[in-house]
């Protein structure tokens, strides 16, 4: 005997109505990391012993460029979720839990910027 009505069974949501979406992106993030991260890997493994000159000729390719960026944004949004996820289980304070939460946002927007325009900067220079 289930004590939920109808529709939210269907609907799949829990008390806090959005813990299935965050639980969702969270594995999506994921699920993309894997080829993002292995092409990430061997790509700066081919570079291994070059120059700054090197890399900078690596990223100035828009194929590299672009994919770098998806690599670099589900990256830092994937983060983001983890990191929600652990203040979210450990801060008990609820003004501490808001001010950790508004702080790590601010953090991974600005980390996001400033690489995705340290990217464009090389590739469009």
């Amino acid at each position: 005997m289930s004590l939920r009505s109808p529709l939210s069974r269907a609907k799949g949501l829990g008390s806090a109505k959005s813990g299935v979406h965050h639980f969702w992106m969270q594995r999506v993030s994921a699920v993309a990391l894997v080829p993002l991260s292995l092409w990430f890997v061997f790509s700066v493994a081919r570079l291994a012993g070059g120059d700054y000159a090197a890399v900078e000729h690596w990223v100035s390719a828009p194929s590299v460029a672009v994919v770098l960026i998806l690599f670099l944004g589900a990256t830092l949004y994937h983060s983001l979720l983890g990191v929600q996820t652990i203040v979210e289980d450990y801060v008990g304070h609820e003004g501490a839990r808001i001010a950790v939460l508004l702080l790590s946002k601010f953090v991974h927007l600005a980390v996001a910027a400033a690489t995705i325009f340290a990217v464009l900067k090389i590739a469009l220079a």
